[in-house]
């Protein structure tokens, strides 16, 4: 790939050569780096330091679907009554929202599952036709919300 810069020479230019050796460098690497397949993974992160499990309420993605900044992905419901007992539960739902652009690639839960910490929940890739045999290299990026309970949400709606 053929990249054409302007340098503005004076001088005394010999630093901005530097600077611009280094940055085309950069460029030149991170252009490699993001042409590499990457799978990513969603384990189930701490919420609450009392948690030790959640409650998939809500699934908004399936397998296949190309998800953009801001999608949202999961509905939990996080219950520390194992940890805080009294007469009403204390539960708490939370969204999970992805900071990146992937490709929803594998589910590992149902609606209403319950997904103890740490587990993997789904796994994603920046194309959608990358193999899944590799592990993932890293954890999705994604922002984590309290909500309050909706009818859309598995507790509270099992008949």
């Amino acid at each position: 790939m053929f990249v054409h810069y302007a340098i503005n020479l004076r001088d005394d230019s010999s630093l901005s050569i530097a600077r611009f050796a280094a940055a085309y460098l950069l460029l030149d690497l991170s252009m490699e780096i993001r042409d590499l397949e990457m799978i990513y993974g969603f384990r189930l992160p701490t919420i609450n330091p009392h948690m030790s499990a959640a409650r998939i309420e809500c699934i908004y993605a399936e397998p296949g679907n190309a998800l953009k900044i801001g999608s949202k992905l999961f509905d939990l419901g996080v219950d520390l009554s194992s940890a805080f007992a009294q007469e009403c539960p204390p539960i708490s739902f939370f969204r999970v929202v992805l900071r990146e652009p992937v490709f929803l690639r594998k589910l590992n839960v149902a609606r209403g599952q319950l997904c103890e910490l740490g587990e993997l929940v789904a796994l994603f890739s920046n194309e959608a036709d990358e193999s899944l045999s590799a592990a993932p290299v890293r954890d999705i990026r994604l922002t984590v919300a309290g909500i309050i309970h909706h009818d859309g949400l598995w507790t509270g709606n099992v008949a």
